[in-house]
């Protein structure tokens, strides 16, 4: 996993915005999705202690969720290894996902009798903001989730 500090104008966040991140590869075995529950939680509690950014519990449980979900997806649906990058951005977290596949996803219509297939769903009514994009190789999903709820402090690192 790689953390990177504070990005300014030069680092690409912009002047006044505070830009951490981290980036993984999941292998392909049963283990990665637990992996990369833990991997999100570790660096919303690094970006807590260590910076001083406040992240509701709300926001820990989502990322979570979505990961779960996103990672999920990518094992299921494309043969070999996942990358995941988790960074801050402003007052979100974004979650993307990498995999080999390039077939985009699509949310299917509500339907409560069906069985399985609610991951995209759900994502996509916990998060702020949802896109997926065609890559050279493969395709990457993007989530955004609010790193506190309305009435949570909002202290940023000077």
């Amino acid at each position: 996993m790689s953390q990177a500090g504070p990005l300014g104008e030069d680092g690409g966040a912009g002047a006044g915005r505070f830009s951490l991140q981290s980036t993984v590869a999941l292998e392909g075995d049963g283990t990665a999705i637990a992996q990369a529950r833990h991997l999100a939680v570790d660096f919303l509690r690094g970006i807590q202690s260590e910076y001083g950014v406040a992240v509701s519990q709300r926001c820990m449980e989502l990322t979570q969720l979505v990961v779960s979900q996103l990672v999920t997806n990518a094992r299921k649906y494309a043969p070999g290894p996942v990358l995941m990058d988790l960074r801050i951005d402003g007052d979100v977290v974004e979650v993307v996902v990498w995999d080999s596949d390039p077939v985009l996803p699509l949310a299917r219509a509500a339907d409560a009798g069906r069985v399985g297939q609610h991951g995209l769903e759900i994502v996509m009514a916990v998060a702020e903001g949802f896109g997926a994009q065609r890559e050279p190789v493969g395709k990457r999903i993007k989530a955004r989730i609010a790193l506190f709820d309305d009435d949570a402090p909002r202290d940023r690192p000077q």
